[in-house]
């Protein structure tokens, strides 16, 4: 456990860091135009985040203490072939399913 004059100052730390950041993107350029260049490189940014943060779910699942799930593997499997078809909504929805659904049939639900 820290203290609490400790916990105040990293939050506080944090706090004015998360603002500056923000602000960089928002306070700054917020009125500008953005060059071509970078709007282009700005559109894959949300494509790349979504599957940085659900791979090591897929790979090294807490749930399984961190253990290779097949049933998780085949189911973003299910799940990139819903969105390279038709889009992101769907690559979540079939992906969620087709875990519940194989969950299921194997009796882990």
């Amino acid at each position: 456990m820290i203290d609490n004059g400790t916990f105040w100052l990293v939050t506080l730390v944090l706090g004015i860091g998360t603002y500056l950041i923000r602000f960089s993107f928002l306070g700054l350029l917020g009125g500008r135009q953005l060059p071509d260049w970078l709007l282009t490189h700005l559109r894959y940014v949300g494509v790349a985040v979504l599957p940085a943060m659900v791979t090591p779910m897929i790979l090294w699942p807490a749930a399984h203490g961190g253990a290779f799930d097949p049933l998780r593997m085949l189911a973003a499997m299910a799940a990139l072939a819903a969105g390279w078809r038709l889009g992101v909504m769907w690559a979540i929805f079939i992906g969620m399913g087709s875990l519940w659904a194989l969950q299921w049939l194997v009796g882990f639900a």
